[in-house]
């Protein structure tokens, strides 16, 4: 007797994923949007629960020392990360919100696994080709997060003890670029420099008066 065919659809094959394995999640969190100066920066990472690290959180909640070291044992020890930027120019011509979906959108996309899912500390999700999820507080809830969070700290702390030793006048190893006593006093005697935030506030004020 002939057996009978199913009538279920067969799923297609995608091919050229053949290191793309099933499942694959990606934490996505960003460092930079509140500072005056200097690029958003953005990570992305895909964590390798056969490798996992300890003590992951909010990069906010952890030191600076801390940070570096898991810094580097992320970098080991992940299947994937990437860690990408919005310019000072895309921030003042887009706005913070838009050149930071740009910056987090650059880092999944940048990633050399493709995620199964992404997850966004926040409320709001970049643009992407696969399905996401924006998690609130997501930097102390998931690890793949957290870990984003701290690539894309440290990679930003980095960049303005670059832009302290440019323009040491303004004190960014310091304040980091956020709008401290210090900084504002520095833009009023000094002016703005190249990567000042033209399109905040007080940047702006600096500027125009």
């Amino acid at each position: 007797m002939p057996s009978r065919k199913s009538s279920k659809p067969v799923e297609p094959v995608q091919l050229g994923l053949t290191w793309d394995g099933p499942g694959l999640i990606a934490g996505v969190d960003e460092a930079g949007r509140g500072p005056l100066a200097g690029p958003v920066v953005a990570a992305a990472v895909i964590l390798d629960d056969l490798h996992p690290i300890a003590g992951l959180a909010d990069s906010k909640a952890l030191t600076a020392r801390r940070r570096e070291k898991l810094f580097d044992e992320i970098r080991a020890k992940a299947l994937a990360c990437c860690i990408a930027e919005a310019s000072v120019e895309e921030i003042d011509r887009l706005n913070i919100l838009h050149a930071t979906m740009l910056a987090m959108k650059r880092a999944v996309e940048g990633l050399r696994l493709v995620p199964h899912k992404v997850l966004v500390d926040g409320n709001r999700l970049p643009v992407l080709k696969m399905p996401g999820e924006a998690i609130v507080k997501g930097d102390a809830k998931v690890k793949a997060i957290s870990a984003a969070s701290i690539l894309a700290k440290v990679h930003r702390d980095r960049l303005c003890d670059t832009l302290h030793a440019e323009h040491p006048q303004y004190g960014f190893a310091t304040h980091k670029g956020y709008p401290t006593a210090e900084h504002l006093a520095a833009l009023r005697q000094h002016g703005a420099c190249p990567q000042h935030r033209r399109s905040y506030a007080p940047v702006r004020a600096v500027i125009e008066g």
